[in-house]
């Protein structure tokens, strides 16, 4: 095969896979932000403490991560079938890719907020902040930078979450390798379609690492 005939070919395996990728990060990111930060409130000693609602939680998320993706994918084809007519497309593969997500973007993110100094915490109280003045103005500004971590990393585990999505009938540069580069033998088809993944995902590490620097810069200048 060409690189003329390979290129439209690359070209749309790239943008059905950021396409996925970068939808069902935000939902994610929508989903598992709020989880994450609720399995804090909600642990031993937290603002809203609540044994029982925490445990159902957790085992809830737990349960999430511990499913493999290509699992998950398959038993959720009647769901996804309802919700978005088909289980088949880059747009039916963001309800799975989002849904195996969120549980391990909510682990991170509950990481990331236990590591705030429990002294600001504890200052922000003696000082009359609530619950929502405590999570906006000290828990999720100072966990900010692993925070965008935890955002990267997410983002990245669904490169290849989507690369597995589009093996199935999804579409993107799993579809690509598959189709073209196993079942036709077109081995160099195979190692561009790596390439372009690996660089794709040193290009989200550097972003993301970018990120992190200059708010640490940021946080030590204010």
């Amino acid at each position: 095969m060409t690189w003329s005939e390979m290129e439209p070919l690359l070209t749309q395996g790239i943008i059905d896979t950021l396409y996925m990728v970068l939808w069902s990060t935000l939902v994610s990111v929508a989903v598992g932000l709020p989880l994450g930060v609720f399995l804090v409130l909600t642990d031993k000693g937290g603002l809203l403490q609540n044994t029982a609602v925490n445990k159902v939680v957790g085992v809830i998320v737990n349960i999430g991560r511990s499913l493999p993706f290509i699992v998950l994918l398959i038993a959720l084809i009647p769901f996804t079938t309802l919700l978005m007519g088909t289980f088949i497309g880059p747009s039916a593969m963001v309800v799975p890719l989002a849904i195996g997500a969120i549980p391990f973007f909510a682990r991170l993110v509950e990481t990331a907020v236990r590591e705030v100094d429990r002294g600001l915490v504890e200052a922000a109280q003696a000082m009359g902040g609530g619950v929502p003045t405590i999570v906006f103005k000290v828990l999720l500004p100072q966990a900010l930078p692993s925070l965008i971590s935890s955002v990267t990393t997410t983002f990245i585990v669904l490169i290849g979450y989507s690369a597995m999505a589009g093996a199935v009938g999804g579409g993107g540069l799993g579809s690509v390798a598959v189709t073209y580069g196993y079942q036709r033998f077109e081995t160099q088809f195979m190692i561009i379609t790596v390439v372009v993944l690996v660089v794709l995902v040193s290009l989200a590490q550097l972003i993301g690492d970018g990120a992190v620097r200059l708010l640490a810069r940021r946080g030590r200048t204010s």
